[in-house]
């Protein structure tokens, strides 16, 4: 894999039965391609995966394969906390021709070292896309170590991390694994792009570019022309979305401004509830700030 610049963690849209709305996929899935991001990740924490069924996910990601049809790559989240489910969703999803797995670590129980390397070498062995490993510990309550994760770069299929953590000591962890092997280091804490990529990183899963796909892919080819001072004005240009990100539950608000900015995805999923009328009244200010 070629993994590089701008991946979006896109949300998964829904319609106001809380459907999945295709055609509002669709019209994201344009939009962020013609906007330049480097590859489409679904099922993710912002996709909400975690309110999805099995049936649900498989004709979504059918969906958003067959639409994007090989101009960016698509990577599908297929994280749970059963080995048994993983292994049986990944196959489904390699059937489909995803291009990569994303698999978060199992969450509500704390696996050892030894039962998350296991976990996932056996995932691995089951199919035969890249692995990406999804570390975000303040939604699972596990953070994988270095020697963790040291290990499982040794499985040919296992290829790279996103790390969501944003400890940036983690990062560097990550990064001298990656020194050592055929392995990449993906961002996926939004606010530390720049520093990221300054450290080795090679691309990141930006949810904000949901929204501010422009901003984003700017922070990372101005970073790659070697124009650091640009990427970081651009950096702290996502600052006011980031701000009104934190007034609801993932992904209420990001939903909420995408709709408003015109293309309707809907509200999250219950039992997350869309914002109230202060809340939806910040979400239009920050738009007003991005001319949208």
């Amino acid at each position: 894999m070629n993994f590089e610049g701008i991946i979006t963690p896109i949300v998964t849209p829904f319609d106001e039965h809380q459907e999945i709305n295709y055609e509002a996929c669709g019209q994201l899935i344009e939009h962020l391609i013609a906007h330049g991001v480097k590859g489409l990740f679904i099922l993710g924490s912002n996709g909400e995966f975690h309110v999805l069924d099995d049936e649900e996910k498989i004709a979504f990601a059918k969906y958003v394969i067959e639409k994007t049809n090989h101009r960016v790559p698509v990577y599908v989240g297929t994280g749970g906390c059963s080995t048994k489910h993983v292994i049986a969703l990944s196959k489904q999803m390699e059937a489909l021709g995803a291009d990569a797995l994303s698999i978060i670590t199992p969450y509500f129980i704390a696996p050892r070292d030894e039962e998350l390397i296991a976990h996932y070498q056996m995932i691995a062995k089951a199919v035969r896309l890249p692995i990406i490993l999804y570390n975000i510990p303040k939604s699972t309550g596990i953070n994988l170590s270095k020697a963790v994760v040291e290990e499982l770069a040794k499985v040919d299929n296992i290829v790279a991390i996103k790390d969501s953590s944003g400890n940036m000591d983690n990062l560097k962890d990550y990064l001298d694994v990656a020194s050592r092997y055929d392995f990449e280091v993906l961002i996926g804490s939004d606010s530390k792009m720049l520093q990221a990529f300054e450290m080795g990183a090679v691309g990141a899963v930006a949810g904000t570019s949901n929204l501010l796909c422009d901003i984003d892919v700017a922070i990372y080819d101005n970073y790659k022309a070697g124009n650091i001072e640009k990427a970081q004005y651009y950096q702290e240009e996502i600052e006011p979305l980031r701000a009104v990100l934190k007034l609801g539950t993932v992904p209420s608000i990001l939903k909420k401004a995408v709709h408003m900015a015109g293309i309707p995805v809907g509200d999250a999923r219950y039992p997350v509830c869309a914002p109230d009328e202060k809340t939806t009244q910040k979400v239009k200010e920050m738009l007003e700030y991005y001319h949208m």
